[in-house]
Parts: C-alpha cells; sequence; structure tokens
C-alpha cells in the first residue's frame, strides 16, 4: 500500500489513489522477507532469489538498467540471504557472507572507493558479513566478529566515527558485540549482545532518544539493556523489548509514534505494552504486528500507506489495519415495522447491505438493498431504512460487505 508512481507496488500499474485505500496483493506465495526503500520495494522468496520493483533511475533495482518497472523482476537468482534498501541505493547479503551493493553513489554509500553509480550488483566485501542496513544516503553492516562498520554521507556523524563528511570504504566504527543495525534517513541504530540500543548522527528531532536535540558523531547509549529489535524513519525511530513492549522516540507530528500526542520527544514514549513482534518504519509512519498476526499502523496517511482504507487522515493511535475489522451490524424495527440498519465501519471504502432467504447461495445471487461508501473516521457509520413493504415475507438474512 501507499505511493505507486514509480511502480513500487509492484501491481503493475503506477496507480497510488485506486479509491480503495487497502493492501494490495503482489504475490501470492514463497516470500520469506521484504523491505522497501524509499522509491523502491526489494522482496526474497524462499529459493533465496532476489526480486524488486519501482524507481530505478539510479540503477537501484540492480537489473543492469535505470529503467523503473511496476511489476516485479528477479534480480538474483539465488544466494541472497537479506536485501536492504536506502534513498536511491540498495544493499544485498549473499549467504556467503558477501556484500554487494547497486545504485546511486553521489554521498558514496556504495562503498566501493568512486563516486559513480552502478546499475548490477558490485561486491564490497567477500565475506563474514552477517546484517546489513541502507540508510537514506549511508550504509551499515556488522561483521561476524561483531564490529560495526560504515559508509557514504556522514554530514550528521551517522557513521559515528567521530567526524563528519564523506567516506567511500567501509569504515570501523565499533569493534565487537554489535547485533543488529538500523539507518535512519540521517541518523543510525544498533543493538548490542546485551540488549543495549546506541545511536548516533541527527537528533533534531529527538529520534536518538538521549535527553537532548543535539546531533553526535559518536555512539550514543539509549538504553542499557532489554531490546530485541530496532527500526529507524526518517526523523523517528521504534523499538521493541523482550517483554513484548514497543517503544518510539523522535518526531510526533503525523502521529507516527503513536502515543496520541503530537510534536518532538527526546525520550522513548510507551507506545504498545505487550504482544509486539515485528516493527517497522516508514519515512513518517509506522508499522507494527502482534503475536495474534495482526498488523498496526500509525502516522502520515497521505499516499494510503498505512492500508487503513483511508487517505490524507493521520490516525494519532495505533489501528488494526490488516486483517481489516469486519463492520459490526445492528437491526432494529422503527415505529410502523420499518426495518433500520446500522453498522460501525471501521476502514473506509464501498459497503453493500446485502440480504439473502438462503445462506447457500452464491453471493453473486443475494441482493443489493443499499449502498454506502464511508470515508470520514468521524462519521464512519452505515446506515439504512428499509420500509416494511420491500421487506420478503419469508425472513431475509442481512450482511455488510465492503468491496475488497
Amino acid at each position: 500500500m501507499g505511493a505507486n508512481s514509480y511502480g513500487q507496488l509492484g501491481d503493475g500499474t503506477t496507480v497510488t489513489f485506486d479509491g480503495i485505500y487497502r493492501p494490495r496483493l503482489i504475490a501470492t506465495n514463497g516470500v520469506v522477507s521484504l523491505f522497501a526503500g524509499a522509491l523502491h520495494s526489494l522482496f526474497l522468496k524462499s529459493d533465496s532469489s532476489l526480486w524488486a520493483c519501482g524507481c530505478n533511475q539510479s540503477g537501484q533495482l540492480g537489473d543492469g538498467t535505470q529503467n523503473n518497472t511496476n511489476r516485479p523482476k528477479m534480480i538474483l537468482a539465488s544466494g541472497v540471504k537479506t536485501v536492504s534498501g536506502g534513498n536511491l541505493h540498495t544493499m544485498v547479503l549473499k549467504t556467503d557472507g558477501s556484500l554487494w551493493v547497486m545504485g546511486d553513489n553521489s554521498y558514496r554509500q556504495l562503498g566501493d572507493g568512486t563516486a559513480s553509480p552502478t546499475s548490477s550488483p558490485k561486491q564490497i566485501v567477500s565475506s563474514d558479513v552477517t546484517a546489513i542496513s541502507a540508510g537514506g544516503n549511508h550504509s551499515l553492516f556488522v561483521k561476524s566478529d561483531g564490529s560495526l562498520w560504515a559508509f557514504g554521507d556522514n554530514y550528521y556523524g551517522q557513521l559515528g566515527y567521530g567526524s563528519i563528511g564523506f567516506t567511500n570504504r567501509p569504515v570501523q566504527v565499533v569493534t565487537s558485540n554489535v547485533i543488529s543495525i538500523a539507518g535512519g534517513y540521517n541518523h543510525s541504530l544498533f543493538l548490542t549482545t546485551d540488549g543495549g540500543l546506541w545511536g548516533m548522527g541527527n537528533n533534531t528531532s529527538g529520534q536518538l532518544g538521549i535527553g537532548t536535540y543535539s546531533n553526535t558523531n559518536r555512539p550514543q547509549l539509549i538504553l542499557s539493556n532489554g531490546v530485541i529489535a530496532i527500526a529507524a524513519g526518517r526523523y523517528h525511530s521504534l523499538f521493541l523489548k523482550a517483554d513484548g513492549s514497543l517503544w518510539g522516540t523522535g518526531d510526533n507530528s503525523y502521529g507516527e509514534l503513536g502515543t496520541g500526542v503530537g510534536g518532538f520527544t527526546n525520550v522513548p514514549q510507551l507506545i504498545c505494552a505487550s504482544n509486539v513482534v515485528a516493527i517497522a518504519a516508514g519515512e513518517e509512519h509506522s508499522l507494527f504486528t502482534k503475536e495474534n498476526g495482526t498488523v498496526w499502523a500509525m502516522g502520515r496517511n497521505s499516499m494510503e500507506q498505512l492500508g487503513d482504507g483511508f487517505t490524507s487522515t493521520d490516525p494519532a493511535l495505533p489501528e488494526q489495519v490488516y486483517p481489516p475489522i469486519p463492520p459490526r451490524l445492528t437491526n432494529n424495527l422503527a415505529p410502523g415495522g420499518d426495518l433500520i440498519f446500522t453498522a460501525a465501519c471501521n476502514f473506509g471504502g464501498t459497503y453493500y447491505l446485502l440480504e439473502t432467504t438462503n445462506l447457500a447461495l452464491p453471493r453473486s445471487q443475494w441482493s443489493t438493498v443499499a449502498t454506502n461508501f464511508i470515508f470520514n473516521r468521524s462519521n464512519n457509520i452505515f446506515s439504512a431504512t428499509l420500509n416494511q413493504a420491500t421487506i420478503p415475507d419469508n425472513t431475509p438474512k442481512f450482511y455488510i460487505l465492503r468491496l475488497r
């Protein structure tokens, strides 16, 4: 879901606003992991093949061209362990521990010693890489000895090695104990083996969570223990604790922290107290998954990126977006015998009131007795009144159905 002007949704179109505002199916099976860059999308299949779609103006899809594609295209047939997409570049970690890059190199984010882009995967490190993360215009990776390395844009100190400016070759930032990394637009986060959370780079929105709004070009300790997963957005950060609680810090102008309070915060705030198992940070929105498999979202929704059935409405609190919550239909008899229906519709879209006297009939043979397009959260009630004269003599069954 979301913006699609470059075909980054991979649904065969370049249409963003489809009038449905819900998730679109891209691949039916075999997908095991995925990553969204700024304008392109990447995913891996169970056969370790790499697929990509969307903007390719800098060669970030790695297919040897600079042509955009609105359908997933296989980039590498096998041997891929994980992938990460930045603003206009992509990092690929292969199963043999080698690191490959492609795309824009204006900020030296490919780490190959040049400033030249490449539209085909190019090897940077031959072995021992265990984790990767592409920031906006910088890149991070971890080696098997727990050391953290970085290259690319360092204007805000996001590489964390004590200086600012570009570097076109990997520079060691931390010598050991790093297990996970996350590159934001101009800041970086990493986890250590003891569950400690560290950050460096841009902090003007409080995204480092260190109690100040000052940038730092050296890693700063945010939390000393208990953190198991991290995600970095444009100006906000998310982290998941071992107890299943979700926390966030930084910019909350669009509700991306999901706390119900706008503005900035420079200390971590509790978003969800328990049962969270996975997190992701977009540019100005956030997503998380709970133990029961439900997906929740909050933040900016100008391009339908929340998939909640609405657009241009930015929820300040987390809302379940998948699977869609069905409307709760109620009905009662009005004076004179008319049948009044109301339903609380949790998501936008076109809703139909259907009736049938035989539940065994296919849905196509049910009758549509009322239609209502729900667009505004403040008025998301389906209502319909059926005159007594139009109600069949035998007892009908009424249901609300949402389009897709």
